[in-house]
């Protein structure tokens, strides 16, 4: 079997989605992700669709779970890290996170908070949040760490009396505004869809 590896460094999650699917409609699929290359096969051009989803704030336990049901769907599943960290026995503490998954370690979900999904294309849109109400919830998922690091940022900008904090925290307010007016539009869709 013909394989190509690629090199990417993972940046937004939309990019990152875009670019899988660049990738799927040039006739690549996915068959293994590590820190820094992606391993592909030939494939059909358009057989495969990818939808990537932030899974950093969940438990392992939880996140297994998901994936397990996902699976069960007929789908695909890889894990992605978001840093390109190679030491051992790390252990990341998360305060955003649900409570299970407040720490994570090697042997968990540290260096897996991506989960890239492969569905075969079938002509219909992939989805994987299907009502408004789902969709602003994981906004909502996404927003917890920007939220927390507000308050780290805040609190370095009050305590050492820096500009750069206080620029630092400013540009994450404009993230959590993005976030929030998202969240606003799609539950207005949800009230407008169920009356």
């Amino acid at each position: 079997m013909n394989k190509k590896c690629y090199r990417y460094f993972a940046g937004a999650i939309g990019w990152h989605e875009k670019w899988l699917n660049k990738m799927a409609a040039k006739g690549w699929r996915l068959v293994g992700v590590g820190k820094l290359m992606y391993e592909w096969e030939p494939c059909e051009p358009g057989q495969y669709q990818y939808k990537v989803e932030y899974v950093g704030n969940r438990s392992w336990e939880s996140s297994q779970k998901y994936t397990g049901f996902l699976q069960d769907c007929g789908y695909r599943t890889f894990y992605r890290g978001i840093n390109l960290n190679w030491s051992a026995m790390k252990v990341v503490a998360r305060p955003w996170a649900d409570p299970g998954g407040r720490l994570a370690t090697s042997a968990t979900a540290y260096n897996r908070e991506l989960l890239i999904v492969e569905k075969q294309n079938d002509g219909k849109p992939f989805e994987l949040h299907t009502s408004y109400a789902d969709i602003a919830n994981s906004y909502r998922e996404m927003r917890r760490p920007w939220a927390f690091t507000l308050l780290v940022t805040l609190g370095m900008a009050i305590v050492l009396r820096s500009p750069v904090w206080g620029i630092l925290s400013a540009l994450i307010v404009v993230q959590l505004i993005v976030f929030q007016v998202r969240i606003h539009k799609l539950m207005q869709k949800e009230d407008v869809q169920e009356l």
